[in-house]
């Protein structure tokens, strides 16, 4: 049997034990087409050169990846040893996998339907050894390479309080994403932070070799280099793999555009497919310039739109395109369906994030009710990890069950248990577990060691681990620099537990803790997203704290202290969190981790402008990527989407007057019902303020206040940076402005920003 015939058999093996149908005597290839739309069978049917398909959200971009890899084996164009198709996750090369073995059979096994790094890491296999490195060398996971740069810092002096490890190794790790080497790493570094991190940059790369190991980035990197540096290299595997597949292309770094160019560089059958309108991920090094700049870095480029949608209304299509259509910078796409119309966009202006938190478990209780609604098939978007908060204290207590996706639960987060057992340690000096949380967090140099000879001591003794802590000197073992950092500890906790026992402001209190004991000024140094989040997260701690005050005061004074009540109000919700239920559950995440999932009702809370968009991301001239965020958080709706915002919302601590998002605004009149409590106070099941019947014709436009018209050379005041001159205005109502304080230069939208002209 020749392996064309093999295939055939293989392929309709594979199509009867699917279910597919197939008309007598049609031939594998023709079957693979049955089933698709004209601009699908065009991207599966392309020939040889390169091919761009512009996969809307929804528009079957998987099932048009696996039919063109099938397609190939059918026409005889490439056998299964020849073809590289290559995603991002594990979990989605094997869900490709699986869908490509449906399609072909036991062909599947000879491709390489694989992961970039997975894939870079068997090329290296074979040539890793031209790079000085055996074929055996280890793969190094992010906690591996941490310890492995941690050595080299020490080895250097570095002080991990100033420079902490974790912000040196996101530097090298982003400049690797972007192919800079060590040494251009030191020629551009100029701070005394990036001074630090080029120092340790090819101290690091030393050790590794030395280690026969490399880390994630690594993988990429040194593949590019092997195939770059020799020519025989670069020739076998360009011939190995003769067609080049790519799934998400928007999310590609500069590292991963590179291999594949140098892969794909000759016989340029590289298929890339993605969106980007759904390129998200700046922070992780994505570069949209990638898909962007696809057409300029092939020639005769073949572009396939796939605009039809399979998942959600032509409302909620039409809002996205609404909003997506605002970017200056993109590939034009009108994603349409033929499906119903469906509902408006349900827009809801509440009076705080208490009352839209009730809103939202409100109508999800209505929907479930009135219109059968399943709970698994709700989900609420927000920006920030840190707007959970009181969306999960208030489904909490209306017994609404609920699930985070890629993240933990707010009150089980690390750092916001680490600031509860600090408050408990200083209500009840015997709680040896929240000492050891607490007594190393941030880093005092207080080990496993020390910390294991505190409590054999307290258990020796009988006493309470704060009286062992005040006569430190007296545990045995313990080392002088350990008794030091001891006292150290004891004497902050001590401050703050007089403190305590004055019964003042919980929020007071716990923003003491927080900043003496160095635990925010240790997320600061970290310099990194994540620990940006963690800070957010505190300062939404700190901001529920000062919610309990005010409710404390009104209720009046309890037969317990402000902080033991407050302590028992957390570890009563920490309990709820705890609980099993069998009722399906509402699912809770970030808009970042939303891609990719659909819903049939989506909420999207907190659509305030500083909040979505975020205000940081506006500052850095990101708001082209937060209109794509938006763009996917709509698109993940296939029947119902709410936007919601709060005119007033507490964030770090005190409340923020707010104005409705830009994305808001930019949504189609007639595609839209516009809500607001303002001057209404109509009750429900819930006990809500709401309103329901407001029509778009008595709805009025949501006005973002008079623009702020700005020239080159006027001095402004914001209301956070201070003074500042305006050095040059951009299209869409972008101003630059320098400001005296720091010497920074910030783009801020003109018409949003808090700033005066002075």
């Amino acid at each position: 049997m020749t392996l064309q015939e093999q295939f055939d058999s293989d392929s309709e093996a594979a199509a009867e034990a699917r279910g597919a149908p197939t008309e007598p005597g049609a031939s594998a290839a023709e079957r693979l087409l049955a089933g698709l739309n004209g601009p699908q069978r065009e991207a599966v049917e392309h020939g040889e050169g390169p091919l761009l398909v512009l996969a809307g959200a929804g528009s079957g971009k998987t099932r048009v990846l696996t039919h063109r890899i099938a397609y190939l084996l059918a026409t005889g164009a490439a056998r299964p040893g020849e073809i590289l198709a290559i995603t991002f996750t594990n979990k989605a090369a094997a869900e490709m996998r699986e869908r490509v073995g449906q399609l072909v059979g036991r062909s599947v096994r000879a491709m390489w339907v694989t992961t970039f790094h997975s894939a870079c890491a068997r090329m290296l296999r074979v040539d890793a050894e031209r790079l000085g490195y055996s074929k055996s060398f280890t793969i190094y996971d992010q906690a591996d390479s941490l310890r492995m740069l941690k050595r080299c810092l020490t080895e250097l002096g570095v002080d991990p309080k100033r420079f902490p490890p974790r912000a040196v190794q996101a530097k090298i790790s982003g400049a690797k994403n972007q192919l800079i080497d060590s040494d251009s790493y030191n020629e551009s570094a100029h701070a005394e932070f990036e001074e630090i991190v080029a120092e340790a940059f090819p101290l690091y790369e030393k050790r590794m070799r030395e280690a026969n190991a490399m880390d994630f980035d690594d993988l990429l990197v040194r593949t590019v280099n092997v195939i770059e540096l020799f020519p025989e290299v670069r020739e076998r595997w360009r011939r190995t793999f003769r067609h080049v597949l790519v799934d998400e292309y928007q999310d590609t770094n500069h590292a991963q555009y590179r291999l594949l160019q140098l892969l794909a560089g000759e016989h340029k059958n590289l298929m890339v497919v993605g969106d980007d309108a759904q390129s998200i991920y700046g922070f992780r090094h994505a570069d949209v310039r990638n898909i962007l700049d696809f057409e300029k870095d092939f020639d005769d480029v073949e572009i396939v739109k796939l605009e039809q949608n399979y998942r959600s209304t032509q409302t909620i299509l039409s809002a996205a395109n609404a909003v997506i259509e605002r970017n200056r910078e993109g590939l034009r796409k009108e994603l349409w369906s033929e499906g119903d119309e469906g509902e408006q966009v349900q827009l809801n202006e509440l009076r705080d994030e208490h009352e839209e938190a009730r809103w939202v478990a409100g109508e999800i209780a209505r929907l479930e009710e009135e219109e059968g609604v399943p709970r698994s098939g709700v989900a609420v978007f927000y920006r920030t990890n840190a707007m959970s908060r009181v969306l999960e204290d208030t489904l909490q207590r209306f017994d609404v069950s609920y699930q985070v996706i890629g993240g933990t639960k707010f009150y089980e987060r690390a750092e916001v248990k680490d600031a509860i057992a600090y408050l408990s340690l200083l209500v009840n000096p015997a709680d040896l577990v929240s000492f050891t949380r607490v007594v190393n967090s941030p880093r005092r140099g207080i080990g496993n060691t020390t910390q294991g000879r505190i409590a054999s001591h307290v258990n020796t003794t009988g006493l309470p681990v704060w009286e062992v802590i005040e006569r430190v000197e007296e545990v045995p073992g313990l080392s002088g620099a350990a008794i030091k950092s001891l006292g150290r500890f004891y004497e902050t906790m001590a401050g703050l537990r007089e403190r305590a026992d004055e019964g003042g402001p919980v929020a007071t209190l716990l923003e003491a803790v927080l900043h003496e004991s160095g635990y925010l000024e240790a997320l600061a140094a970290e310099r990194t997203v994540e620990a940006e989040g963690r800070a957010e997260n505190l300062e939404t701690l700190i901001g529920g704290a000062a919610e309990f005050d005010i409710e404390r005061e009104r209720e009046g004074e309890s037969e317990i202290s402000p902080l033991e009540e407050y302590l028992q109000q957390i570890s009563l919700y920490s309990e709820q969190d705890g609980l099993s239920s069998d009722n399906e559950l509402v699912t809770l995440m970030t808009l970042h981790n939303a891609k990719g999932l659909e819903y049939d009702t989506v909420f999207i809370v907190g659509c305030e402008e500083g909040a979505f968009p975020h205000m940081r991301a506006l500052e850095e001239g990101g708001e082209e990527e937060e209109r794509r965020l938006c763009y996917v958080g709509i698109t993940r709706a296939r029947q119902r989407l709410y936007m919601t915002w709060a005119r007033e919302r507490r964030l770090f601590g005190r409340a923020e007057h707010n104005l409705p998002s830009r994305f808001v605004d930019e949504l189609p009149h007639e595609l839209t019902q516009r809500h607001s409590t303002a001057g209404h106070s109509l009750g429900t099941s819930w006990g809500l303020s709401t309103e329901h019947d407001v029509t778009p014709a008595q709805a009025q436009p949501i006005d973002p206040g008079t623009a702020l018209e700005l020239q080159t050379g006027d001095d402004v005041v914001h209301a956070s940076f201070g003074d500042g001159i305006v050095t040059g205005v951009e299209p869409g109502g972008v101003v630059i402005v320098r400001f005296s304080g720091d010497g920074t230069e910030r783009k801020l939208m003109a018409d949003y920003a808090p700033i005066r002209r002075r």
